[in-house]
């Protein structure tokens, strides 16, 4: 007999738009974040231990299935759907490239330059 797992709702609709705004593949993730967390030095021996946080969070979360999901998880995409949704409201002003402001969305697994 197959037992079902059971999703709540809400977690469910989470779900849906953490992995609408984090548009960038995991693994694209992982090698943007190593070139944000190297800084001046060279890569550790473990190159997950050198990822910056959220992101090391999110990348958790893209290789989980919806059913594994902990309360820490749904937390991470909480927050990840709100900060991306707050820095994409704080959009630069035409004309005004703000390279930060983009770093900080790919930081989180948003990149504005990919269509919908």
């Amino acid at each position: 007999m197959v037992r079902e797992q059971r999703v709540d709702p809400e977690v469910d609709v989470l779900w849906d738009d953490f992995h609408a705004l984090v548009n960038v593949p995991s693994e694209q993730l992982r090698q943007w974040l190593l070139t944000r967390g190297s800084g001046e030095e060279s890569f550790g021996p473990d190159p997950n231990m050198d990822l910056p946080e959220p992101g090391r969070h999110i990348l958790r979360v893209l290789s989980k299935r919806k059913v594994d999901l902990t309360r820490e998880d749904i937390e991470v995409m909480q927050e990840a759907v709100d900060r991306i949704q707050s820095l994409i409201e704080t959009r630069p002003t035409a004309g005004n490239t703000d390279n930060e402001w983009r770093y900080s969305l790919l930081d989180l697994g948003h990149d504005v330059l990919v269509e919908r």
